[in-house]
């Protein structure tokens, strides 16, 4: 098959949507991105998402944009880059008639992605039924299952737990105890001990959970609620994992670039 002219809409710029948006860039399709007009991202040095911010970002040797029309969309794709459009709705696929839509918004729920958005459609996660409301569904939970596509049922449902990485599982979380705007004490890829302060929220003083890494963090300035995930520490302690796709990303990424590939075959594209 010839990926070159087959174009991908990537509902959601996160860092797992990036992992994916990267595999399909990297595997020759054209990636547009949609996001919402002021992303969360925690891991945002590895999120396309950033562009929204920065009008552009880079991970690993790809480039992201943030377009402010189908049309701009077209001619950055057309240069090379990702486009991101400000777009939570995807009124864009009308303009840009994408080949294939894949949903990695992970609200753990459907947000209005239908079959009817594309001749594929591919459900990230949990919330999405395949053979209803999408083609195939890529799973997301840590562990044997992780990254395999269902194109008949649901991914594994939500269990609210992060997965395990090194041994620690919520530990490694960081969340905030109550409402305010987030300052942040230290930069994503800062080695930090348990109960070393990372940020401020308000009159509360968040801290390190664990020893390790700050592998992500909010965006200084970001208005947060009580109970809202602002950061995780990676206990592995390894700094270059703060700046590279995850493997987690990375076997969804593989996942969803099969599903693409035999969906996109049945459908004769």
């Amino acid at each position: 098959m010839n990926t070159g002219g087959i174009r991908v809409l990537v509902r959601g710029a996160g860092d797992m949507a990036t992992g994916i948006g990267h595999r399909l860039f990297k595997s020759g399709f054209r990636v547009f991105m949609t996001e919402i007009e002021r992303p969360a991202c925690i891991r945002r040095r590895v999120a396309f998402s950033e562009a929204v911010y920065e009008g552009s970002t880079e991970v690993e040797g790809v480039t992201s944009v943030l377009a402010h029309s189908p049309r701009e969309a077209e001619e950055m794709s057309g240069r090379g880059y990702i486009p991101v459009l400000i777009d939570p709705l995807a009124r864009a696929a009308q303009a840009l008639k994408p080949d294939a839509v894949v949903d990695v918004i992970m609200a753990k729920k459907n947000l209005g992605t239908g079959m009817d958005m594309a001749p594929v459609v591919i459900g990230v996660g949990p919330g999405f039924t395949a053979g209803v409301d999408c083609h195939a569904v890529v799973e997301t939970m840590r562990g044997h299952n992780l990254g395999r596509v269902i194109y008949q049922g649901e991914a594994s449902r939500n269990t609210g737990v992060p997965g395990e990485v090194a041994g620690f599982a919520r530990e490694r979380v960081v969340y905030t105890p109550g409402n305010g705007i987030i300052k942040s004490v230290c930069e994503i890829g800062t080695r930090v001990k348990a109960g070393q302060l990372i940020a401020v929220v308000g009159e509360n003083r968040i801290t390190a959970p664990i020893d390790g890494v700050v592998r992500g963090l909010i965006r200084d300035g970001f208005a947060v609620t009580k109970g809202m995930k602002i950061g995780d520490v990676d206990p592995r302690g390894i700094i270059d994992n703060c700046y590279t796709i995850s493997d987690k990303a990375r076997a969804v990424g593989g996942g969803v670039l099969e599903s693409l590939m035999h969906c996109l075959n049945i459908a004769g594209l």
